[in-house]
Order: structure tokens, then C-alpha cells, then sequence
């Protein structure tokens, strides 16, 4: 009511606004000490001393031992409590259903996974995603009820006019109109669903090779090849959350693949995608061309490629950085990021070796001239994306010490 009385609402919103950027403090330098907070923060010693009070009684913030071996009297330091909340992700794909859950400060405590073959029911899929999240739960020492929100990254997107998952033909069991009500039904808090490219995105936007970054556009190829835009620090998504969907994109080199949805593919998935690069490996003479699924091979493909240094494995690496570049000349074109992420394990496979043979690929397909840069969230980046997601909005409510 600051708004209306003057005063009165006013000191509670500072005290507030400093609470939370000293909690901010904690989590992105570990413990600190009272004298260390009100310097960072700009806070008078007995202002720094009410705000850890207050955040001590309110369980944000522990103290945890103290500042021994520097120089001079050693110091209480204090902490985020991990335990003030947790918050669970989920990465969905049509092999398996993995789950995690991770403590307010980010910290991942528990996994568990729970394998998906075959085609499904809708009702199996609540099953499905209820087992893998009470197993990462139970895994914890927590119960169902702990989890203050989930955030589930699939491929596609479920459109926000209809509630049916969009560009995802090839996830068994995930298109009932009746699946985000049963879903919702079956689990205790709130729930988010989002692309998996684009919570790759914001990994790598919160953690990873985007940090301070506005404008990027993450490349994604593994199962699927995919796109996130970042403008204007925001993801977009477009009208029906296809923004990205760059496997539908025609391209030169590819024939025109039509009625794209029901082929669940289209000329740059055919050109560059996973699939593609086993068939280029045989048409080359290579020998040892790894079998099994498409994601595995190609990121092994890719490695080997990067690794040897005979002219077949460098054609190979070649002839996809040509491929790759020439559907990022189209994005590039259109959106003119900043930046360019390559993720996914048929790129990070390729390190450096592809990255600079994409780049110059692309310096001589588009106008603009874009950083290219190799992800660095290489370990289960959907689901990491799926859990900075979930901490980002449970840290605005439980770090907002004005309610």
C-alpha cells in the first residue's frame, strides 16, 4: 500500500529488496561473512547484522562454521539453507523419463530414471512421469509434497491455444487433448512444460557459454535438430510454440520434403540432422560405422572425425560443417544474434575442429558475422535447463521476504 499511505509500505520493500540481493550474494559466492555481505551489498554492520537475523529466523540463510586461516580474527560466516526448497526437472524423450530434484541453491541431490519403450498410452504416460519423479523424490529423503514446482522439457511444444503437443510425432502417448489435465491431476504443485531446445537455452544462458548474452541462438542436434532464439534476453517461442522447429527448414542440398508434420522431418533434418551422418560415413568408404541410434552414432562419428586426421574423417567433418552452416545462414539471416551455441552431442562431439570449420563455413553464407561458440552445459543439459527453470521462479517466492 506504499503506493497510497506513503511510508509506511516503504521500509518493509527495502528490506526486502536487500534480503534478496544478499541471498543473491550467497548462492553465486558460498558463504560469506557479516563485514563481507554489507560491503558486497553496500549495508551499514548493524543493517547487515538485522538482515542475517532476519533471514536466520526466517530458515533462508544458515550459519556454517567461519572464516578461519585468512588474515585476522576469524569470522561467522552464513549460507543459503539448501533445504529452505526444492524444486524437481524433467527430460522427456521417447527412449526414457528421467527426473531430478535439486536444492535451492541449485544443487542437484537425486536422479532416477525410468526407461519408456514402445508405443503408450496416455495414461501410461502419467505413470511413466509419476514413477520417475517419486523415485528422484525418494531418492532425496523427501516426499512428494517437498517439491515446491516441476518443470518437464519435452521435444515440440504444447500449443497454448489448444493444450496438444505440437512437432512431436515421434513421442508415443503424449498427444491425448485430455494429457496436461490428467497430468495436472496426478501431480501436488505446479507444473511447466517447455521445449527441450530451449531449456538448453537457458542453461546455457544461466550457466554455461550465454552467460551475458541478449541475443543468441542455440543449435541443437541430437535426436532431433533444433533451434532456441534468445532476443532480447527472452526466449521466443512463436505464435503456437514452434519458434525453431529448424528441422522443418528447406534447404539447399536436401530435396523438398513435404506434409513435414507427418514426416516428423524436413531438408535441414534430412541434410544435417543425426541421421544423416552415418550415410555420409558410408558414401565416403568409411570403415566402422557405428550402428544403434541415430544420436549415439553421430556424436561418435563426430568425435572420431574431429580426433583422426586421414582424408576421409576430414571430408567427413567437412562436407556436416558445410551442411550445418548452411541452415544456420538462414537464422543468422533472419534474427542477426550476437551469438550462435552449438549444443547437442553430434556438435559438442566435434569441439573446436567443427566449431572453426562452421564458423567459416558461415562467414562466407551470411552477411553477419556471429560468435560461434561450442555449449559448455554437456551433462544432461535439458534437464539442467529444466531445474534453473523451476529454481528461477521458486527463488522469486521463497526468497521474497515482503509477503
Amino acid at each position: 500500500m506504499a503506493g497510497t499511505a506513503g511510508t509506511p509500505g516503504t521500509p518493509r520493500v527495502l528490506r526486502a529488496m536487500n534480503d534478496r540481493a544478499a541471498l543473491d550474494l550467497l548462492l553465486e559466492h558460498g558463504p560469506l561473512s557479516r563485514t563481507r555481505i554489507g560491503k558486497l551489498t553496500g549495508l551499514s554492520k548493524p543493517t547487515a547484522s538485522q538482515l542475517l537475523a532476519r533471514l536466520e529466523a526466517a530458515g533462508l540463510v544458515l550459519a556454517t562454521g567461519t572464516s578461519e586461516g585468512r588474515p585476522g580474527p576469524s569470522a561467522q560466516l552464513y549460507e543459503v539453507n539448501p533445504a529452505a526448497a526444492h524444486v524437481a526437472g524433467l527430460d522427456v524423450t521417447p527412449g526414457r523419463v528421467l527426473a531430478a530434484v535439486a536444492d535451492i541453491t541449485g544443487r542437484t541431490v537425486a536422479t532416477h530414471e525410468v526407461p519408456t519403450p514402445g508405443r503408450r498410452a496416455a495414461g501410461s504416460v502419467v505413470r511413466q512421469v509419476t514413477d520417475a519423479l517419486d523415485g528422484a523424490v525418494k531418492a532425496a529423503g523427501l516426499a512428494r509434497d517437498d517439491v515446491r514446482r516441476i518443470v518437464v522439457g519435452t521435444p515440440g511444444a504444447f500449443d497454448p491455444g489448444t493444450g496438444r503437443l505440437r512437432y512431436a510425432s515421434h513421442l508415443p502417448g503424449w498427444h491425448s487433448p485430455s494429457l496436461l489435465d490428467e497430468l495436472a491431476a496426478a501431480l501436488p504443485v505446479p507444473v511447466e512444460y517447455e521445449n527441450d531446445v530451449n531449456l538448453v537455452a537457458l542453461a546455457e544462458q544461466r550457466l554455461g557459454a550465454a552467460r551475458g548474452h541478449e541475443d543468441f541462438v542455440l543449435l541443437w542436434n541430437q535426436e532431433g535438430l533444433g533451434a532456441a532464439l534468445v532476443l532480447g534476453g527472452r526466449l521466443h517461442r512463436g505464435w503456437t510454440g514452434g519458434a525453431g522447429e529448424v528441422g522443418f527448414l528447406p534447404v539447399p542440398g536436401a530435396p523438398l520434403v513435404r506434409h513435414v508434420t507427418k514426416a516428423n522431418s524436413g531438408g535441414y533434418q534430412e541434410l544435417a540432422g543425426s541421421q544423416a551422418l552415418p550415410r555420409l560415413a558410408r558414401e565416403l568408404g568409411l570403415a566402422d560405422v557405428p550402428s544403434g541410434p541415430y544420436a549415439e552414432a553421430a556424436a561418435a562419428l563426430v568425435a572420431r572425425a574431429a580426433a583422426e586426421d586421414d582424408d576421409a574423417h576430414r571430408q567427413l567433418l567437412r562436407t556436416y560443417a558445410t551442411r550445418l552452416a548452411t541452415g544456420l545462414a538462414s537464422l543468422v539471416s533472419v534474427l542477426d544474434p550476437e551469438l550462435v551455441v552449438l549444443s547437442g552431442a553430434a556438435l559438442t562431439a566435434g569441439g573446436e575442429v567443427l566449431r572453426a570449420l562452421v564458423q567459416a563455413e558461415l562467414e562466407e553464407l551470411a552477411a553477419s558475422r556471429p560468435k560461434l561458440v561450442v555449449g559448455d552445459v554437456q551433462e544432461h543439459p535439458v534437464l539442467r535447463g529444466a531445474l534453473e527453470s523451476a529454481l528461477a521462479a521458486t527463488r522469486d517466492e521463497v526468497f521474497d521476504t515482503s509477503r
